[in-house]
């Protein structure tokens, strides 16, 4: 896990998503768990949700219960006994949505991501202008918490400026780079942003032409989250909140769509070529 970017939890949610899913493969109930650790269904149910803070000796008791192999339960021990660490967004907490702030911890804690998005750029990719541009259009974020939104936007981004990045696919659509946020300047230096990104050897940008009419993205934008240490999570944004896709079929599921959007969009050479066409255009506007 990512120290600088500790989060007790978002990493609570992570073991209690970890011992609900060995619980189910293994066809126990939280009452014969809760008689396993001598305390009550309640206390199971909490530590599944990441409501309870999960103690390392506890979490190898129920893992052992459910039949998992030592390096899991080993695994999930030392998760545990990192829960108590400081929230690295705490400063930026007073402009997080607390729907938000859950996916937040969670992408700190993330190696890797994919993300496809139809409208706009995931906020990994954004400058500070057009970032800007798209909250002062919206409605969530009042003028005066503006800024600071702004640099909690900025503070996320993991792509270029740690000794770990995080690793990133995206697909995005193509009119997505023909729409001017922030202007044609603000636009010019997001499409410079793209292209320095892409050169990068932990960033896989393609872009969906507009010439695939109909593909498995139309359903609606998803991001996955994948961990070191564990079960990688589907996330699902809407207007005032998101969804959280726990279920291993499901995300596996979503895998797929996944590798399939990579594989109707462009090649990574002809998607630098669209950003870059786009950018060019711009200036010569």
């Amino acid at each position: 896990m990512t120290v600088s970017r500790s989060d007790p939890s978002a990493l609570r949610f992570l073991i209690g998503h970890e011992l609900r899913s060995a619980r189910l493969r293994a066809g126990v109930s939280q009452a014969d768990a809760a008689k396993e650790l001598g305390c009550t269904q309640p206390k199971i149910n909490n530590m599944e949700t990441g409501k309870y803070q999960q103690q390392p000796d506890e979490s190898a008791k129920l893992m052992r219960l459910y039949g998992a192999d030592i390096d899991q339960i080993d695994r999930i021990a030392s998760l545990a006994g990192r829960a108590d660490q400081a929230t690295w967004w705490a400063p930026f907490s007073e402009v997080l949505p607390n729907w938000f702030k859950a996916f937040v911890g969670l992408e700190g804690l993330a190696t890797s991501q994919f993300t496809y998005q139809a409208m706009t750029l995931t906020g990994q990719l954004q400058t500070e202008g057009y970032a800007t541009a798209l909250l002062s259009g919206g409605r969530q974020i009042a003028p005066l918490d503006l800024p600071q939104a702004i640099r909690a936007r900025m503070a996320r981004q993991r792509l270029a400026n740690e000794t770990n990045p995080m690793r990133l696919q995206a697909v995005i659509e193509e009119h997505t780079l023909d729409r001017l946020v922030g202007g044609p300047a603000v636009m010019v230096e997001q499409l410079q942003h793209l292209l320095e990104l892409m050169e990068r050897e932990n960033v896989e940008l393609r872009v969906m032409p507009t010439s695939t009419a109909v593909h498995v993205g139309l359903d609606g934008d998803f991001t996955l989250l994948n961990f070191d240490e564990a079960l990688s999570l589907g996330y699902i944004e809407y207007q005032t909140g998101a969804l959280y896709v726990q279920d291993q079929d499901q995300v596996a599921m979503y895998k797929m769509i996944a590798d399939r959007l990579r594989s109707l969009a462009l090649p990574i050479e002809e998607s630098a070529q669209v950003v870059r066409g786009r950018m060019d255009r711009l200036k010569r506007a």
